[in-house]
């Protein structure tokens, strides 16, 4: 988990090691792969394959069903329509989300949204996953709901995941917890 106050850097970190802004200084490696310094095209190929995003605000596309949505994620990967259902359904399924795969975002909840922005990001079965605020919009117990999916892909599907938060019941649950205050960053492991 990685915690701060606001304006403190904890989104562009995550940002930076998603491939989607580059460092300044130092340098993110990923497989072995240092990414901030491969060329657009090679980076959009590593963003693609092995990495997911999931934001606070969803980012689903209000004219697409659930279905089509987590389909998008697929496109850059060259499946088939055909693969490509098949994947997006069984993702759906992982987050138990199947019998909403016809339904328009509008047509959805807060919950249910992200659950499939989860399924969006996890359908190219990602080595990482990060999730900016990904349980900020929600109630309690939605929150928890959410939470369990993503520590069931985390420990199911041995997905790395680094997720930025305010609200510390998420973050304790992570084994390792990253503090950001005045450009220094403190690593503490939990017990």
């Amino acid at each position: 988990s990685i915690q701060g106050p606001t304006g403190g850097g904890k989104s562009t970190l995550l940002q930076m090691l998603g491939g989607l802004d580059r460092p300044s200084s130092g340098s993110i490696k990923l497989g072995g792969q240092t990414i901030e310094t491969l060329g657009d095209t090679a980076l959009a190929g590593v963003r693609a394959e092995k990495i997911g995003f999931i934001f606070q605000n969803y980012n689903l596309i209000p004219t697409l069903t659930a279905l089509e949505n987590v389909e998008m994620a697929l496109v850059p990967l060259g499946l088939s329509a055909e693969e490509r259902t098949a994947k997006a359904l069984a993702a759906l399924g992982a987050v138990q989300l199947s019998e909403r795969a016809s339904h328009l975002p509008s047509e959805l909840s807060g919950g249910q949204q992200q659950r499939v922005a989860i399924a969006r990001a996890i359908v190219k079965e990602p080595a990482v996953l990060l999730a900016d605020e990904p349980t900020g919009n929600l109630d309690e117990a939605t929150r928890d709901e959410i939470i369990q999916v993503l520590e069931g892909l985390w420990k199911d599907k041995g997905i790395t995941l680094i997720i930025v938060t305010h609200d510390t019941y998420v973050a304790k649950r992570a084994k390792t917890h990253l503090r950001i205050e005045a450009g220094k960053v403190k690593v503490t492991k939990a017990a």
